[in-house]
């Protein structure tokens, strides 16, 4: 069984940092495509940024792209998401989730994904 587990989230000013991170086990962390969703209070949950089982693969959503950069550690089984010059329109309860249906590409959909974490909220001030 999964398990992935956020931290990092919390409350910053307009143009602050946050680094989030996501902390896997159960399966083998390495084979396989890390993505990171958002859903604001109302609306659906989006896609913000993947990265492949290598790390060499990433892809952002434009309204974040230059500003979040997506890693990953395969040794320690995390993956991060480095948010920089955070906007309230940031503000979201950050999801990272794991795809495993296979190793060949990266999807942005958030149905294609199997494993869930339960969530951390970041809250940017303005």
């Amino acid at each position: 069984q999964v398990q992935l587990v956020e931290s990092g989230g919390g409350l910053v000013q307009a143009g602050g940092s946050l680094r989030l991170s996501c902390a896997a086990s159960g399966r083998a962390f390495s084979n396989y495509t890390m993505g990171w969703f958002r859903q604001a209070p109302g609306k659906e949950r989006e896609f913000v940024a993947v990265i492949n089982w290598s790390g060499i693969n990433t892809y952002y959503a434009d309204s974040v792209k230059g500003r979040f950069t997506i890693s990953r550690d395969n040794a320690k089984n995390t993956a991060d998401l480095q948010m920089n010059s955070l906007k309230p329109e940031d503000t979201a309860v950050y999801y990272c989730a794991q795809f495993t249906k296979t190793a060949l590409i990266i999807t942005t959909d958030p149905n294609e994904y199997d494993y869930w974490g339960q969530g951390t909220q970041v809250t940017v001030s303005s």
